[in-house]
């Protein structure tokens, strides 16, 4: 396999850019392909059946259609319930993600840490073993945030229905003084100043788009497949399965632009 083939990223939404951000200042001699499946998000409130169905499809897609050398799974609901069907049928490096739980041991302070992360990720088996395998050495709370993908994208500037649900979601933690907060959905990270703003506080924040860069960086050179050489990549790939967010422009230019990041934008996947 060539080594100068592209690393293919995907998520239900704009989440992800986050950590496809992470991965190109990892790894800048990459090509990066990006798929947003916008027609289906978000992924928290759908059957594992189609989660895993959407999953294999985009997988699909950007091996069979676009030669990616390595899958990285920017999104912790797909993670949980697709990551063994996709390593079971693709055979090539698959990069999952899933909550910081372990990070946030180091940081907190208190030893009360917060869970945000969608309905479909913490009822997942895989959260659940991974919850308990270290919910002895902390307090852990955990809180479900049914809507706030969508609100999320629908834009994070002046979104009355954000504000609305992030008051509701954080008020557990705010009465428990948590001083440490695990985003475990990628589009958390984008609210990271609203959260802080509400919980008043001080607040750790924990997110996975670093460490998946380093996991990848570790696959790529187990395999033989990383760039070495200093010639420049590609501007960064975005695929979207559906146009339909008139907020995508506002996310990829404070994800890409603010840091220099060139990328192309496709409006189908097809």
């Amino acid at each position: 396999m060539q080594k100068k083939l592209p690393i293919g990223i995907f998520d239900s939404g704009f989440g992800g850019l986050s950590v496809t951000k992470s991965i190109h200042n990892l790894l800048p001699d990459e090509d990066l392909i990006y798929v947003a499946d916008s027609a289906f998000t978000p992924y928290g409130d759908m059957p594992a059946s189609e989660i895993i169905k959407r999953a294999i499809s985009i997988s699909n897609f950007l091996i069979n259609k676009k030669n990616s050398k390595a899958i990285v799974v920017a999104c912790n609901t797909a993670t949980a319930f697709s990551i063994n069907e996709l390593r079971d049928k693709f055979n090539i490096p698959i990069i999952g993600m899933e909550p910081a739980v372990k990070p946030a041991l180091k940081i907190t302070s208190n030893n009360k840490v917060g869970v945000l992360a969608t309905s479909g990720t913490l009822k997942s088996t895989k959260f659940s073993a991974l919850l308990e395998r270290y919910s002895g050495k902390v307090k852990f709370y955990v809180q479900p945030c049914p809507g706030l993908v969508n609100a999320i994208e629908k834009g994070i500037v002046d979104n009355v229905e954000l504000i609305e649900l992030l008051e509701k979601y954080l008020r557990d933690f705010k009465k428990n003084a948590v001083d440490t907060i695990v985003l475990g959905c990628t589009h958390y990270v984008y609210i990271k100043h609203l959260i802080t703003k509400i919980m008043d506080s001080n607040i750790a924040f924990v997110d996975t788009g670093e460490a998946v860069a380093k996991q990848l960086q570790t696959k790529l050179e187990e395999f033989n497949l990383n760039v070495k050489s200093s010639e420049s990549s590609e501007p960064i790939k975005l695929i979207l399965t559906e146009y339909k967010n008139k907020n995508i422009q506002q996310i990829i230019d404070q994800s890409f632009l603010e840091s220099s990041i060139a990328y192309e934008l496709e409006r189908s996947w097809c």
